[in-house]
């Protein structure tokens, strides 16, 4: 009742996200329910069968994750403080997020359903449309209720699941000064430490020494924290107290209101997954060239072979885990050789977003090199992948660029205090929009030439 009540009462954008969580689950129940039609219709062929079904795969984890991003951004269920008190804890929280994805993706399984049955004709009692291939409605045989409610059901049973990992509630994360020697950035062998806040690096004078009236080198770089004090950072270890209170340390922050909830330990760049990234794409290339090389290009009217989607699955895996340590890696490359204003202040953005938009980027970019490839390849002389084929892939496409463009609204509400606080101390709006134009074109510049170098790479055995 409370998912419900939640859901009615949400914002117009919301509940636009939420409608692309229904109309995604609505496309792969329709594929999947399409898959079954064929094994139907084709009792002697379970392999092509198994092949069709085994390319859904492909829309079901697009449609999840961006029922996964839907989730995130859902500011009905976002923690506040006070409402532990009246039985709304994070695990509560967590609990009707993940009904409130699983009632979005039922509705679009229910609509898969009503589209599959009118297509057949059950409905209204006409023929079945020509839109569809014959062999995939399964005309004039009865559907199986188990199998068609297993397929339905898969979708909102893996997305709310999946909701619910990703928002569990998690215990405090170990200090920095206990935390065991590991892996630091980028793979490089150290002692760990917390993740650097929003410009604790890279700061206006703060390596620069000034002279005071007792001679002392302090810093000049300032933040402003989440109460509004002006927060400044001092090379000496022991800086003089403020008179007026404006002012203080980083070691003497503000205390939090009594009712107000612990704020979460902020987690560790996810930038060391690089190298494993690295080697899952090569292992992806590896699978895709020995496939290729082996079976050479698909013959027309049939689908690329299961080692084609075995390949092209490791390389979306890896490219979605390089993808933050790529995002962390071009937001350090803009901060290099003496970076002014506009470039520190977009650098420090992508290295603190790199972990909520990294991966999206990543996932993006192996559909775009999925796209040259079967543009390029499987043209004209190649497989004949008819309406099923397009509409799965509008799904894959579709499904991926909103969960980067929900990944960024995500990204926005989170540097929401920091804006407001540059806001206030004088930064020009037109600023702020520089810099989000140069982590824009910068992205733009690092991932381009990578999708295109993968694609050539996947494109390279096929081609022949």
């Amino acid at each position: 009742m409370l998912a419900l009540r939640l859901t009615r009462t949400a914002h117009l954008a919301v509940h636009l996200r939420r409608l692309l969580v229904a109309l995604a689950s609505a496309g792969t129940g329709f594929l999947l329910l399409c898959a079954l039609g064929h094994a139907l219709s084709h009792p002697d062929a379970p392999g092509a069968s198994a092949l069709r079904l085994a390319w859904c795969a492909a829309p079901l984890a697009a449609a999840v994750y961006l029922a996964v991003a839907v989730a995130r951004t859902d500011p009905g269920t976002r923690p506040r403080s006070g409402l532990s008190a009246i039985g709304l804890g994070p695990g509560r929280l967590m609990a009707v997020s993940a009904t409130t994805t699983a009632l979005s993706a039922a509705l679009g399984s229910v609509a898969a359903l009503l589209a599959y049955l009118y297509l057949r004709g059950g409905l209204t009692g006409r023929p079945p449309s020509e839109r569809v291939a014959a062999d995939a409605l399964a005309v004039g045989q009865s559907l199986p209720a188990p199998a068609v409610l297993t397929l339905l059901v898969l979708v909102p049973a893996l997305a709310s699941a999946a909701v619910a990992h990703t928002l569990r509630p998690r215990d405090p994360r170990p200090s920095t000064a206990t935390a065991p020697r590991g892996y630091g950035r980028f793979g490089a062998y150290g002692w760990g430490k917390a993740r650097e806040t929003f410009g604790a690096y890279g700061r206006f004078g703060a390596r620069t020494a000034v002279a005071g009236p007792a001679g002392s080198r302090a810093a000049g770089a300032a933040r402003v924290g989440a109460g509004g004090a002006l927060l400044t950072q001092a090379s000496d270890p022991h800086p003089p107290a403020p008179a007026d209170g404006t002012t203080q340390t980083l070691d003497a922050a503000p205390p939090a209101p009594a009712d107000a909830t612990p704020e979460p330990t902020p987690r560790p760049q996810n930038t060391t997954a690089l190298p494993w990234g690295i080697a899952v794409l090569t292992a992806g290339l590896t699978v895709e060239t020995y496939t290729g090389n082996a079976t050479g290009a698909p013959a027309p009217g049939t689908a690329p072979s299961a080692g084609v989607l075995i390949g092209w699955a490791l390389t979306a895996l890896g490219l979605a885990l390089a993808g933050p340590g790529l995002t962390h890696l071009c937001g350090r490359l803009l901060q290099a050789a003496r970076p002014g204003a506009l470039r520190l202040l977009a650098g420090r953005v992508l290295m603190e977003e790199s972990h909520r938009v990294g991966r999206p980027l990543g996932v993006v970019a192996a559909v775009a090199a999925a796209a040259y490839v079967t543009a390029t390849v499987y043209d004209g002389d190649g497989p004949a992948f008819g309406p099923l084929g397009t509409l799965g892939a509008l799904l894959v496409a579709g499904c991926t660029v909103a969960t980067l463009l929900t990944a960024a609204v995500e990204a926005r509400h989170a540097r929401a205090d920091t804006t407001d606080a540059l806001l206030r101390l004088g930064a020009p709006p037109a600023t702020l929009r520089a810099a989000a134009a140069v982590r824009a074109a910068a992205l733009l510049a690092l991932f381009g030439p990578l999708v295109l170098i993968v694609a050539v790479l996947a494109a390279l055995p096929l081609d022949h």
